[in-house]
């Protein structure tokens, strides 16, 4: 695949800031396109289908499964699958737009091993304390929720080495500032 644009992504366990940071970058980057991934799982209160997520059922998501519709997918949580829409980032790319991803650390090697371009980024928290601490006040969750998404933040920092770049989020501007360099200077590669 030969594309003008680039191919960004943007892993980290749950509660690290990737939503803020990926906002932020998209709304200070002219070139750069968003792609919403399609989901299982249920709207958090304030989410809003086709505008954080495509928020469908199992069996529609089977489906695009099987027409090979995805860029990639994987079963995150235990029947909540998330999965990137091909057609569109392709399109972007091609036509020499950035995409920037906001997904899972098996979906970014996936993508990785079929799309060697990717440029990924992990988002590491100060500590696995800190992180459960921004879980629990974001009231979104219940505590076995959060216990799940702890262990499987435990699991997704195992893989951070295979990332082309490691930022801690200790503090969200200066976080914000480093993947700004590190797309800076991306973009002037060629």
């Amino acid at each position: 695949m030969n594309s003008k644009g680039k191919l960004f992504i943007i892993s980290g366990p749950s509660g690290v800031g990737k939503s803020t940071i990926r906002e932020r970058i998209i709304n200070t980057h002219n070139n750069f396109w968003y792609s919403i991934s399609m989901t299982t799982r249920t709207p958090r209160e304030g989410e809003i289908n086709e505008k954080d997520y495509y928020f469908v059922t199992k069996e529609e998501f089977i489906k695009n499964i099987k027409e090979d519709n995805f860029f990639e997918y994987a079963e995150v949580y235990k029947d909540v699958f998330y999965g990137t829409p091909k057609n569109k980032v392709i399109e972007k790319l091609e036509n020499g737009i950035n995409v920037l991803l906001e997904i899972d650390v098996k979906g970014a090697l996936n993508i990785k091993n079929k799309y060697h371009e990717a440029i990924l980024i992990f988002i590491y928290p100060p500590s696995i304390e800190e992180l459960k601490k921004r879980l629990l006040q974001r009231q979104t969750d219940n505590k076995d929720v959060i216990e799940e998404r702890i262990s499987k933040a435990q699991y997704e920092i195992s893989f951070k080495d295979r990332y082309d770049y490691i930022i801690t989020n200790n503090n969200l501007e200066i976080a914000i500032k480093n993947i700004q360099s590190i797309i800076e200077k991306e973009l002037k590669k060629h």
